[in-house]
C-alpha cells in the first residue's frame, strides 16, 4: 500500500490540480481548509506527508501544521506559500517544524520530488520507532520478569500502578503514556540490588537502622542507574529517580528541584503510587485522598485534583459482575491471566502473589517448581466470561 498524502488548501481548484498531477504517483487525499485538514488527520490518518498552503482564512498554514505536529508528530510536513519572506519561513520551521518550504506556484515535478523525499523521511522515522519500541519493550519485559522473581510484592504493585496510569491517562485523553507505563513497571527495579531481609523488614513496617534506611532511600537512584544503561530510556529513568520527590522540593533526591521543574511523569506517578499504597493498607479511597490533601507540599495540586476527579474510573476498573474467580490447574494456566490467589509450593514456599499477571517467565518458573517440589492446586485466576467464551 502506498503511503497516504494529504493536501490542504482553501482553493478547490488548487486541490483538484494536485489530484490530477500527483494521483498517478501517490495516494492523494485533499481537504478544503485547516479545519477539514485536522478532521482528516484525526479520522483518516496517519499520513506520510501533509502539504499545507500558508494563506488560508481562519487558520493559516503555520497554525495548522503546528497542531498537526502535536497530533501526528511522525507525519512529514511541507508548506507552500506565495509569500516567501524570511520571517514566514522561520516561523513555519520553528512552529510547524516543516520538512520543506516551497514557493508558489510550484511546478508539479518539484512538488513530486519534495513528496518523495518526505515519504523517505517518514519511512525512516517510523522504521526507527518500530525498531526502538520492539527493542525497548523487550528490554523492559526482561527487567520486569527479573523483578517479578526477585521482589514479588513490588512486581504486583507495579502492575497495579501501570493499570492505574493507563486508565487515568485515558480519562484525561492523554495519548503518549509509554514512558509513564514503563516507569510504573520499573519503579522498584532498584530492589534487585537490596538484600531480601531488608526488603522484608521494610514491607512489614519494622524499624530500620540508619544504614539500612539510607540504603532503602537510594532504591530510586539505583533504579535510575540500571535503566540509564538502556539507550532512549532517559525519561523513564528520570521518572523513577524522582518518584519520591515532593512538589515543594523536599523528599528524595535531595536537590534544588521543585514544582514544575520535577518531571510531570514523576508528579503523576507520585500521586497514583501513594494513593494505591494507602488503599493497600486498608484506607478507603475517599479517606486516602483526604489524607493526601493534608500532606502539605507533597503533590502537584493540579495532578492531585485531576486524580480526585477521576480516581473512581481508574481504581475501580471493570465492574465486579463482569469478572469471575475460577479454579484452574497449573497445566491449564495461561500467559496474561491474572492470579486471584497466592501460588505456593507443597511445602509452603510463596512463588507468586495474588494479583500478579502471568508472564511466560513466571509460567515456566511455576512448571519448574512443580517438578522439584510440587505446586498446591487448584490455582485461582480472574477471567472475563465473555472474553473466555469468544476465545473458545
Amino acid at each position: 500500500m502506498n503511503p497516504k498524502i494529504l493536501c490542504v488548501d482553501d482553493d478547490q481548484n488548487v486541490l483538484s490540480a494536485y489530484q490530477r498531477s500527483l494521483r498517478k504517483q501517490f495516494d492523494i487525499e485533499t481537504a478544503l481548509g485547516g479545519n477539514a485538514g485536522l478532521l482528516a488527520v484525526q479520522e483518516r490518518g496517519p499520513y506520510a506527508v501533509i502539504i499545507a498552503d500558508m494563506q488560508m482564512p481562519g487558520m493559516d498554514g503555520i497554525e495548522f501544521l503546528e497542531i498537526v505536529h502535536d497530533q501526528a508528530p511522525e507525519s512529514i510536513r511541507i508548506m507552500l506559500t506565495g509569500n516567501a519572506d524570511q520571517t514566514t519561513a522561520v516561523e513555519a520551521i520553528n512552529r510547524g517544524q516543516v520538512f520543506q518550504f516551497l514557493t508558489k506556484p510550484c511546478p508539479p515535478d518539484v512538488l513530486a520530488l519534495a513528496i518523495e523525499a518526505g515519504v523517505k523521511q517518514y519511512q525512516l522515522v517510523t522504521a526507527e520507532r518500530e525498531l526502538l519500541e520492539n527493542t525497548l519493550n523487550g528490554s523492559i519485559r526482561v527487567l520486569t520478569d527479573i523483578l517479578s522473581l526477585v521482589e514479588r510484592d513490588a512486581f504486583g504493585r507495579s502492575q497495579k500502578l501501570r493499570d492505574a496510569v493507563r486508565a487515568f491517562a485515558e480519562s484525561l485523553n492523554i495519548r503518549k503514556t509509554w514512558d509513564l507505563e514503563a516507569a510504573a513497571m520499573l519503579l522498584h527495579i532498584g530492589c534487585v540490588t537490596i538484600p531480601p531481609a531488608l526488603i522484608d523488614r521494610v514491607r512489614s513496617g519494622q524499624p530500620l537502622m540508619e544504614q539500612e534506611a539510607q540504603l532503602w532511600t537510594r532504591v530510586p537512584d539505583i533504579g535510575r542507574g540500571l535503566i540509564n544503561k538502556i539507550p532512549r530510556l532517559e525519561s523513564v529513568a528520570d521518572i523513577v529517580y524522582y518518584q519520591d520527590k515532593h512538589f515543594d522540593g523536599s523528599g528524595f533526591p535531595v536537590n534544588l528541584k521543585a514544582g514544575e521543574a520535577i518531571p510531570i511523569g514523576a508528579r503523576i506517578i507520585k500521586v497514583l503510587k501513594d494513593m494505591l499504597e494507602l488503599e493497600e493498607h486498608g484506607c478507603p479511597r475517599e479517606r486516602a485522598l483526604e489524607e493526601m490533601r493534608l500532606r502539605a507540599g507533597w503533590y502537584d495540586p493540579r495532578v492531585l485534583e485531576s486524580v480526585s476527579r477521576h480516581f473512581d474510573v481508574y481504581v475501580e476498573g471493570p465492574a465486579a459482575a463482569s469478572y469471575e474467580r475460577i479454579a484452574t490447574s497449573l497445566g491449564a494456566l495461561k500467559v496474561d491471566q491474572m492470579l486471584a490467589s497466592d501460588v505456593v509450593t507443597q511445602d509452603g514456599l510463596l512463588i507468586a502473589r495474588s494479583g500478579t499477571l502471568v508472564s511466560p517467565l513466571l509460567l515456566e518458573r511455576l512448571l519448574n517448581f512443580r517438578q522439584v517440589s510440587g505446586i498446591r492446586e487448584p490455582i485461582y485466576v480472574v477471567v472475563h466470561p465473555e472474553k473466555e467464551k469468544a476465545a473458545a
